[in-house]
C-alpha cells in the first residue's frame, strides 16, 4: 500500500499552473518556539510547571507499559498504541509540563486543552470498562446474608453487568496481567493528570465544555423528536431508579404509606422527569403634557421592557381588573379614565409605542389553544435568588391595539401561544418576546409499578426473592415507559401559535405556523433541558411574525439594542457530562446564549454560546460593553463555606462566547445579592452577615481585576446608577449574630465611587423593622428614580416592633415614600402617599409583617412622577398627590371596573 501510494503522488501532484507559490518572507518565523520564561519568584505550582520531572515519570511509566504490552506482530500497531506512543516522545521532548503546554497552544490554540487530555480521558475509560470484570466478582461474591445492603449499594454493578454478562473472564493469568497494566496505567493517568491541571490566565477552572454549551441547528423535526424522546427516556429512568431505590430501603426499614395506600405508590411522572417539589425622559412642548415625566426603570437606555404601566407625559395606560385603561392624567388633579378594554386572560404587562399598544395576559384553561394548564404555576421571577427563569406555566396571549383614537382603542391582532410569557423588550416598533413552551408530557407514564405491594415484602425482610421482586417489577416499568415515549406522538406538542387579524371588528385567523417546519430550531446539548423557549419577533403595526427555538433550558434574560442573551442555569450531575474536570468544586454553571436582533419581524440569527462556572442572579448580572459580556456569578449555596463568586468576560469569537478574563474566588462564604455594571466599571454586592462591595475595572476585560472592597452592615438587591461616581441602592439592614446575620429593615444608601480603589458609603436610611418590605427590592420596574428633580419613589410597607430574628408585629404604613436624593446631602424624607392598611382578616394574600427578603411583597407596585405630582399606583386604585404635601392626595382614581 505504501508503494502504491508513492507511485501515485507523482500523478496525484498539480501541474506549475494550478501551483500557488507563497513568499517565503510570510512565514518567517512561523516555526519559531520561544520557551515559556519560569516566574522570578517561584510558586509551588510554577515548579511544578517548570520542573522535568513529572515528564521524566511520565515517560518512564509509558515505557514500562510499553515494553510490557504482549505484542504479537503489525496487527497489534493501531491508533491507539500510535497515539500512545506519539504523547509519550512528546513529553520526552518538550522537558518540562510549562513547554509542552505552551507548544501545544501554539500550534493549536482552540483545541489544545482537548489534545491533551482525551487521551487521558480514553485511559480513564479503558480502566472502567477492564473494572467491569472486577464487579462482577464482587457482585456474585455477596453473600444472601448481605442481601439488602446490595439493594442499596450494588446498583452500580447490576446496571454494569447488564451489558458485559458475556466479557467476564475468569482465566487467572489473564485477570493478573490485566490487574497489573491497569495498574501500571493508573499511575500513568495520575502523572498525566498534572498536565490537565496546569492553571490558566485567568486563574479559573479547567473548562472542557465550551462545545457542549453550543446550539445545534435541527435540520428537521425529526431531529427536534429524536432529541425529546432521549431526554423523556434519560428523564423517565432517573425518576424511576430513584422510586426502586425508595422500594429496596422500605424492603429493608419497613414501609410507609404512599397516596393513601399502604406500600403502594401511583406517582406519575408525566413529563418525563422528577416529579416536582433609562434615565428618565423628558416631554415635548405639547401644552397637554407635563414638560418632564419618569418613564419605565430600564436597564438599557434605549431598550424598552414589559410593564404593566406606561405614560407619556399626559396619559397613563395601565393594565388592571382584566382589563387595558387609558387615562388623561394631565393636569394632574384632573386625572380621569377616558377608555377601557377588556383583554382575554389576566392582563400582565404591556408596551406602548405611538399608535399602538401591545397586552400580554395569562390564559385559563378554557381559553388556552390546548385547552390545557400546567398543574403548577410558579408566578413571575424577578429576583433570581430562589426562583427559577421559567415564566408562569400559563398559556400567553398577546393582543396589539390600535390607539390613535384614544376614546376607542381597537384589537388589530391576537397571538396566542401554548408556551407562558418569560420577558419582552422593545427597540422602536419591533417587539421581541421570550416564550417559554411547556415540556412534552406522555400520558401513562408512571414511576410505581403496578400491584408492586412492597409491605408485604418488607413483612418478608430483605432476601433474595424480594429484591429480586422488586427489581424484576421496575426492569419491566422501564421497558413499558420506554414502549410508551417510543410510541407517542411529540410532534404534537411543538410550540403553537394562533395568529389573529381584525379588521373592521371581523377575525380572519392566518393559516400556518412558524413553528410547524421547525425551521429555525436549536438543539441544546447539555441534557437537563426539554422544554421549548422560543424568542419571537414582531412589530407593530405590521402583520409579520419570526421565531427562533431552542429546544433546552429557560433562563434570565438580558437585552442591547442588537442582541439578546439568554443565560441557563444548570446544575452538577442534570447534565450529559460536565462543562468543567471537577464537578465537586465547580457544581453550578450558566451557558448563555447570543441572538441578533432585527428592527423587523423576522427571525433571530443564532450567534453563539459559552459557558460560565456558576449561577446567574438576575438580568443584572449581565452586561455587554465594546464588544464583551460581563457576567457576574455565585457557585454553591450558603451556608457551604466553599460557596465564591466570579466575574468573567466574554467576548464572541465565531460561533462562541469564550471567556477572555475572570476573576475568581470573589468573597469566599458568600453569595451575591446584587450586580451593576457601567461603562467599563463593575460594581458586585456578596453577603453572608457584612456587605462588602466590590469595584471591579474592566478598563482591559481580558484582566479584570478588583478595585476596592467596602465593608459595611446589610447587604444591596438593588443597584441604580446616579452618576458615573455614585451608586444608589436599596436592600436591607442587618443584625451581625457572629456566624451569621438576621435581616432588618429596607435599607437605602448612597456609594462614593468616584476612587475605585476606595469605595466609600456615604449616606444611609434604614426603613421599619424586620417584616418591613418594598416590591423595589426585588423588582427593578417598581424603583423610580427620577432623575431630572432628583427624586425617588418606594412603595413601601413598614413595620415597627421587629428585632433579631422576629418579625415586626405593628404595620405603621402602607404606600409610597418620597425622597430627595442628592449625592452631597444624602437622603430627605418627603414624606408618603398613604393607602389604606390591608385587613389580613379580610384578604388573607394582602402584604404583612411577615415578608421574607428575596420575595417582598407591597400593597403600591409603582410609581410615576410628572412635574411635581407622583401618581402612586397600587392594584386597585391611584392616588395624585403634589411633592409638597403627600399625605393629602389631590385625586384618587379607582380601577376596579
Amino acid at each position: 500500500m505504501v508503494a502504491v501510494m508513492t507511485l501515485l503522488a507523482g500523478p496525484l501532484h498539480p501541474t506549475p499552473d494550478c501551483t500557488v507559490k507563497v513568499d517565503p518572507t510570510m512565514v518567517e518565523g512561523f516555526g519559531r518556539f520561544d520557551p515559556p520564561a519560569a516566574p522570578a519568584v517561584p510558586s509551588p505550582a510554577s515548579l511544578l510547571d517548570f520542573s522535568p520531572v513529572r515528564n521524566l515519570l511520565f515517560g518512564a511509566v509509558g515505557l514500562v507499559y510499553a515494553t510490557t504490552m504482549p505484542w504479537s506482530g503489525w496487527k497489534d500497531i493501531n491508533i491507539n498504541t500510535v497515539s500512545f506512543i506519539f504523547l509519550i516522545l512528546a513529553v520526552f521532548l518538550h522537558g518540562t509540563p510549562g513547554r509542552l503546554i505552551k507548544a501545544s497552544e501554539e500550534a493549536a490554540s482552540v483545541l489544545h486543552g482537548v489534545i491533551l487530555q482525551f487521551p487521558l480521558y480514553v485511559g480513564i475509560y479503558g480502566i472502567f470498562k477492564a473494572s467491569v470484570a472486577v464487579c462482577a466478582g464482587m457482585c456474585q461474591s455477596v453473600s444472601i446474608v448481605s442481601a439488602g445492603n446490595r439493594s442499596r449499594n450494588g446498583s452500580a454493578c447490576r446496571v454494569l453487568l447488564l451489558g458485559h454478562r458475556s466479557e467476564r473472564r475468569t482465566d487467572t493469568e489473564t485477570s493478573m496481567r490485566s490487574f497489573y497494566k491497569a495498574c501500571t496505567l493508573v499511575s500513568l493517568l495520575a502523572l498525566g493528570a498534572g498536565f490537565a491541571a496546569c492553571s490558566s490566565g485567568s486563574g479559573g477552572p479547567v473548562q472542557t465544555g465550551l462545545a457542549q454549551s453550543a446550539l445545534t441547528a435541527a435540520t428537521s423535526c425529526d431531529d427536534v423528536e429524536a432529541l425529546l424522546r432521549d431526554r423523556l427516556k434519560q428523564n423517565m429512568i432517573t425518576s424511576v431508579e430513584a422510586a426502586r431505590k425508595s422500594a429496596l430501603q422500605q424492603i429493608e426499614s419497613g414501609c410507609y404509606w404512599a397516596d393513601g395506600e399502604a406500600g403502594v405508590a401511583t406517582g406519575s411522572a408525566a413529563a418525563g422527569g422528577p416529579i416536582p417539589a433609562p434615565p428618565a425622559e423628558g416631554g415635548g412642548e405639547d401644552d397637554g403634557a407635563a414638560k418632564e415625566y419618569s418613564t419605565t426603570n430600564t436597564q438599557e437606555a434605549d431598550v424598552d421592557e414589559a410593564d404593566f404601566i406606561k405614560n407619556d407625559g399626559e396619559h397613563v395606560y395601565i393594565l388592571a381588573h382584566g382589563q387595558f385603561q387609558i387615562f388623561d392624567a394631565w393636569p394632574a388633579a384632573d386625572i380621569h379614565r377616558v377608555a377601557s378594554v377588556a383583554i382575554e386572560g389576566e392582563p400582565k404587562k404591556l408596551f406602548v409605542h405611538e399608535n399602538r399598544a401591545l397586552v400580554y395576559s395569562s390564559l385559563s384553561s378554557a381559553s388556552s389553544p390546548d385547552g390545557e394548564v400546567p398543574y403548577y404555576s410558579p408566578g413571575e421571577c424577578t429576583y433570581g435568588y430562589d426562583c427559577e427563569f421559567t415564566g408562569d406555566g400559563t398559556p400567553l396571549q398577546v393582543t396589539e391595539l390600535d390607539i390613535s383614537d384614544l376614546a376607542a382603542p381597537t384589537v388589530v391582532r391576537t397571538l396566542k401561544f401554548n408556551g407562558s410569557f418569560l420577558n419582552a423588550r422593545r427597540i422602536g416598533s419591533a417587539v421581541h418576546t421570550v416564550v417559554a413552551s411547556p415540556e412534552p408530557r406522555v400520558e401513562g407514564l408512571s414511576t410505581w409499578p403496578d400491584n408492586l405491594d412492597v409491605c408485604t415484602l418488607a413483612e418478608q425482610g430483605v432476601n433474595p426473592f424480594t429484591v429480586a421482586v422488586v427489581n424484576s417489577a421496575y426492569d419491566k416499568l422501564v421497558e413499558k415507559n420506554i414502549a410508551l415515549i417510543d410510541a407517542a406522538s411529540l410532534d404534537l406538542q411543538l410550540p403553537t401559535v394562533e395568529d389573529t387579524v381584525y379588521r373592521d371588528g371581523v377575525a380572519y385567523p392566518r393559516s400556518g405556523s412558524p413553528f410547524a417546519s421547525c425551521e429555525n430550531f436549536y438543539l441544546s446539548n447539555t441534557g437537563d433541558g426539554q422544554s421549548f423557549l422560543s424568542l419571537v419577533s414582531t412589530e407593530l403595526g405590521s402583520d409579520a411574525l419570526g421565531q427562533t427555538t431552542i429546544v433546552g433550558r429557560p433562563g434570565a434574560v438580558y437585552a442591547t439594542a442588537d442582541s439578546l442573551y439568554v443565560a441557563s442555569r444548570h446544575q452538577y450531575g442534570d447534565t450529559y457530562g460536565w462543562f468543567y474536570d471537577d464537578g465537586d468544586t465547580t457544581p453550578d454553571a450558566t451557558t448563555i446564549h447570543k441572538f441578533a436582533l432585527s428592527a423587523r419581524a423576522q427571525p433571530s440569527a443564532y450567534l453563539g454560546s459559552g459557558v460560565v462556572k456558576g449561577r446567574v442572579l438576575n438580568q443584572f448580572a449581565l452586561s455587554e460593553h465594546d464588544g464583551y459580556l460581563r457576567v457576574a456569578t455565585t457557585t454553591g449555596h450558603l451556608p457551604d463555606p466553599g460557596t465564591h463568586n466570579t466575574v468573567a468576560s466574554l467576548k464572541q469569537e465565531g460561533g462562541e462566547l469564550v471567556v477572555k478574563g475572570m476573576v475568581d474566588h470573589l468573597a469566599p462564604g458568600e453569595d451575591i445579592r446584587s450586580a451593576r455594571f457601567y461603562g467599563d466599571v463593575g460594581f458586585v454586592v456578596t453577603f453572608k452577615k457584612t456587605d462588602p462591595l466590590y469595584t471591579i475595572d474592566f478598563s482591559n476585560p481580558e484582566s479584570p481585576r478588583v478595585r476596592g472592597e467596602l465593608k459595611i452592615p446589610g447587604f444591596s438587591t438593588y443597584m441604580h446608577m446616579l452618576d458615573a461616581g455614585h451608586v444608589l441602592s436599596i436592600g436591607y439592614d442587618a443584625d451581625d449574630q457572629g456566624e451569621f446575620a438576621w435581616f432588618q429593615g429596607i435599607m437605602l444608601q448612597i456609594f462614593d465611587v468616584t476612587d475605585l480603589d476606595a469605595p466609600a458609603l456615604t449616606y444611609k436610611e434604614v426603613i421599619g423593622t424586620r417584616g418591613s418590605a418594598s416590591d423595589a427590592a426585588t423588582d427593578h420596574l417598581a424603583f423610580n428614580y427620577f432623575a431630572q428633580r432628583g427624586l425617588l419613589g418606594i412603595p413601601m410597607v413598614i413595620c415597627e416592633g421587629g428585632s433579631g430574628g422576629e418579625f415586626g408585629d405593628t404595620m405603621t404604613f402602607s404606600g409610597l415614600l418620597v425622597y430627595k436624593v442628592d449625592v452631597g446631602e444624602g437622603f430627605t424624607s418627603l414624606g408618603g402617599v398613604p393607602h389604606p392598611l390591608p385587613d389580613a382578616s379580610v384578604d388573607t394574600s394582602a402584604p404583612s409583617c411577615g415578608n421574607w427578603w428575596s420575595s417582598a411583597t407591597s400593597f403600591v407596585k409603582r410609581s410615576v412622577f410628572m412635574e411635581d405630582y407622583v401618581y402612586s399606583v397600587s392594584e386597585d386604585e391611584i392616588r395624585v398627590a403634589n411633592i409638597g404635601d403627600l399625605a393629602a392626595p389631590e385625586a384618587v382614581v379607582s380601577l376596579v371596573p
